[in-house]
Order: C-alpha cells, then structure tokens, then sequence
C-alpha cells in the first residue's frame, strides 16, 4: 500500500523509517505522476522489505524544495534517512524494481 504523506509525519515515516523508502513526489495535475501511481501501487503489492509513500508537492512545498523536486514525478528513495537514488518523469514497473534495489 502506498501510504499518503505531509511534512507533519515525514522525519517520522521516512528519516527515521527502519527499512527504505520509496518517496513519490507527486501532484494531482501531473499525467505522468497520474500514469506512475498504479504501477507504485502494484509494486508496493510486491515488496514488502521497502515503504512507499506520496507527497503531494503542491501541499508540501518546502519538502519538494528541501529535496530539489523540479519535475514531477520526483521518486526518491530514502535509507537511513538520506538519499540513495532517484528517477524523474514516469517509470516501468521494471525501472522501479531497479531503483529500489539500490537501496537493499
């Protein structure tokens, strides 16, 4: 399950996270964040030793900004609190395999 999150709950669920995480910075205007979403949701169906979350970028402005979000979707994975990887722009089910294997 993807689980939706803010800044309020965002050191918690992902800097202090125990396992990775996979961050989608997303908005609910963007097509390919739109194309994106179902194939998040059926990898997250699939792994269960990675956390996936979403942060809407329009609400959460100064996170996007913290991490440098210039284009949506932003997917960054997250271990022990820094950042491992990323991928810009929509990707494949195959492609988000490879990115959260970096971070095992």
């Amino acid at each position: 399950m993807v689980k939706q999150l803010s800044e309020a709950n965002f050191e918690t669920e992902v800097l202090k996270s125990e396992k990775p995480v996979l961050v989608d910075f997303y908005a609910d205007w963007c097509g390919p964040c739109k194309m994106t979403a179902p194939v998040l949701d059926k990898l997250a169906e699939m792994v269960d030793n990675v956390s996936f979350v979403k942060i809407n970028v329009d609400e959460n402005q100064n996170l996007a900004a913290k991490y440098q979000v210039m284009t949506i979707p932003n997917l960054v994975v997250f271990k022990n609190g820094e950042v491992v990887t990323r991928a810009i722009g929509a990707q494949n089910l195959d492609a988000l395999k490879a990115l959260i294997e970096k971070a095992l």
